[in-house]
């Protein structure tokens, strides 16, 4: 498996990081690819080629760290193509978020599908 888990959500809460720029002032770092939970199953062409995505606007996939696990928000198609050159790790801006409390901490753990 090149991920930790395949997710099709956004457990953690809302940024409100959207754009390019509004990440661009966190500075990108190493991920391990084993380390990354996906935030979506499938690779959309039109989300891929919209004018936000990291495909036109940043080099850098967009990870977000929540209640101790990093989630894969945008930049799925570099994650694949760094994986299909067998490498294991990617740099990516990765946005700290504070830890998980009440209901919906229980609930993330049931939302991850992990690999069988």
């Amino acid at each position: 498996m090149i991920f930790k888990a395949v997710g099709d959500s956004r457990p953690y809460p809302d940024h409100g990081l959207v754009s390019p720029s509004d990440w661009s002032g966190i500075a990108p770092r190493q991920v391990r690819l084993d380390q990354l939970i996906t935030t979506k199953t499938t690779l959309d062409l039109a989300t891929l080629l919209d004018a936000d995505s990291t495909f036109y606007g940043d080099l850098f996939p967009h990870v977000v760290r929540w209640d101790g696990l990093l989630y894969l928000e945008d930049g799925l198609h570099r994650a694949l193509r760094t994986a299909l050159h067998h490498r294991t790790v990617l740099h990516a801006r990765v946005l700290e978020l504070g830890p998980a409390t009440g209901p919906r901490a229980v609930r993330r753990a049931q939302e991850v599908r992990t690999p069988r």
